[in-house]
């Protein structure tokens, strides 16, 4: 069964450059606006219509798993397994919901994108890893390898996304997920707290939670072979 790989908030399919080496059949793509790809008014459409025919497997990191959760209750016929990292069914805090982003900082962030876009970005990779220990030549390394320098998003799918990160709350549509799941959250994740991961885990029948020590926000590039491990035991029982 194929994998299909959705990327998060201002990224691109290049970030799983690890991935890449250790499936090479799988689908790793763009979302609208990202890589290269043309914005779409309907970015759910837009990534459907980058997916096999046949059923797959859809893997979603941060926002691609917010994603990747609407899409598995809109196409369960297609969708046949999920695999969650470091996601969140609301990335705001709301008054019942406090595992999520503050109104403040989401504002931050939403006026660094119009004042000074690529400098608000290479911020928010930082916070990433925020939590691990890092060399500065690993840091380098990982962002060198993993940010696509010819292709900056664009602004219409920068504030299309940052709409969706301030707007959604999925948490009504947890139980609605019939597939069988893989929630996988860092322990040390300072942009989506390991609480939100656990919730999904929670909610969605058919999950496993997997919480991965001295992993922040992208355990799949710093603990690649790990993240790898936990996939093939997921896969055996899909």
């Amino acid at each position: 069964m194929p994998l299909v790989f959705l990327h998060g908030w201002g990224q691109s399919q290049q970030i799983w450059f690890e991935q890449k080496k250790q499936y090479p059949d799988a689908y790793f793509l763009n979302l609208s606006g990202h890589g290269g790809r043309l914005d779409a008014d309907d970015c759910l459409e837009d990534v459907m219509q980058q997916c096999p025919q046949q059923a797959f497997t859809l893997v979603g990191w941060s926002l691609g798993g917010m994603l990747a959760i609407r899409l598995a209750v809109q196409y369960p016929s297609r969708i046949k397994a999920l695999i969650l990292l470091s996601s969140t069914p609301s990335f705001s805090q709301r008054d019942d919901w406090l595992y999520g982003c503050d109104a403040q900082t989401l504002m931050n962030f939403e006026q660094g994108l119009l004042q000074h876009e690529k400098k608000t970005m290479k911020r928010f990779f930082s916070l990433m890893f925020q939590g691990e220990i890092l060399s500065r030549e690993t840091y380098r390394s990982l962002e060198s390898q993993s940010i696509d320098s010819q292709h900056f998003p664009s602004s219409h799918a920068l504030k299309q996304g940052l709409n969706m990160l301030v707007t959604w709350d999925l948490r009504s549509i947890l139980p609605k997920i019939t597939q069988a799941t893989c929630v996988i959250h860092g322990q040390k994740d300072a942009i989506i707290p390991a609480q939100a991961g656990q919730y999904l885990a929670q909610h969605i029948p058919h999950a496993d939670y997997v919480l991965i020590d001295e992993a922040a926000h992208a355990p799949f590039l710093t603990q690649p072979q790990r993240l790898a491990d936990i996939f093939a035991r997921f896969m055996e029982k899909v």
